[in-house]
């Protein structure tokens, strides 16, 4: 199974799945973590017209018109991932991933070899009440 982080840095869990421009991918094979690699990731900062949602404050961000498009090429490297994890993302977003077939996990915790083994234990809390 392979599970695909929101990550800027590469070792931190990125607080918006929508900013980060990066994945750590992440290989486990009978609960462990048996490989480890880096994958680019679509963007706000790769779309033209920067970081626009599309949404009134408080409503669900992520279903304008041009945002199923910038699901898809946010999704695109990691067709192969059953997994993402983030510290947060709009409703678009998440959705998209789940219609899918890829659980989104939204999560406080920051480290991401912590969110990791906590998945696999089965004790990654999913803070829903994180999207937007």
């Amino acid at each position: 199974m392979k599970i695909a982080i929101a990550s800027e840095n590469g070792t931190n869990v990125s607080q918006h799945f929508g900013r980060a421009p990066l994945y750590v991918v992440i290989t486990a094979e009978n609960g462990k973590v048996a490989g480890k690699e880096t994958r680019e990731k679509a963007g706000h900062n790769t779309f033209a017209g920067g970081q626009g949602h599309g949404a009134a404050p408080g409503e669900r961000r992520g279903y304008n018109p041009g945002s199923p498009s910038k699901h898809a090429a946010m999704a695109q490297n990691i067709g192969d991932c059953k997994v993402v994890i983030a510290g947060g993302m709009g409703w678009g977003a998440y959705d998209n991933l789940k219609s899918r077939g890829i659980e989104t996990v939204v999560t406080d915790i920051d480290d991401i070899e912590k969110a990791v083994n906590l998945y696999l234990e089965g004790k990654l809390p999913n803070l829903t009440d994180r999207l937007h």
